[in-house]
């Protein structure tokens, strides 16, 4: 059982602060990686919650793996999202205020596969041309990488 599903037994689905990851995955300077969520219909950057004993990168790398069948290579940190505004509740009712680290990273094997359970399709967009249901905290990260137009 993951930590976030031990610590739901205990406190059901009140206000949890949860500490997970999330990686913007660029393919030629164009197109990022999003994946659509199951849970809330959206599309997102690939990532999720830490597990007991996991770096905050090894976070970042596992999860870009299970929902996306990526590896990715160097991470570069891009910013640091908390605070009231990102406050959610899952479809199941749990609610959370995440503190999420965003990584960027262009080094990247593998083909893109959803993994059928947290995500039903993935896929690299243009950043010029994004679908519309994306999850919202994702458009200001996208905005700042086409201005700066590299992180790394």
């Amino acid at each position: 059982m993951s930590y976030t599903s031990n610590l739901r037994a205990m406190i059901g689905h009140q206000p949890a602060i949860l500490v997970g990851s999330a990686v913007m995955v660029i393919k030629n300077d164009c197109e990022v990686l999003l994946h659509h969520r199951t849970d809330d219909h959206t599309w997102d950057f690939p990532g999720g919650y830490m597990e007991i004993g996991e770096t905050i990168e090894e976070t970042a790398k596992r999860e870009v793996k299970e929902e996306t069948g990526l590896e990715v290579g160097t991470l570069s940190l891009l910013t640091i999202l908390s605070g009231p505004n990102l406050f959610y509740t899952y479809p199941n009712g749990d609610q959370v205020y995440p503190v999420v680290l965003i990584y960027l990273t262009k080094e990247f094997t593998g083909d893109p596969h959803p993994d059928g359970i947290e995500g039903d399709d993935v896929r690299f967009f243009k950043m010029n041309d994004l679908p519309k249901n994306l999850f919202s905290p994702l458009h200001k990260l996208i905005e700042d990488y086409l201005k700066a137009e590299v992180f790394l």
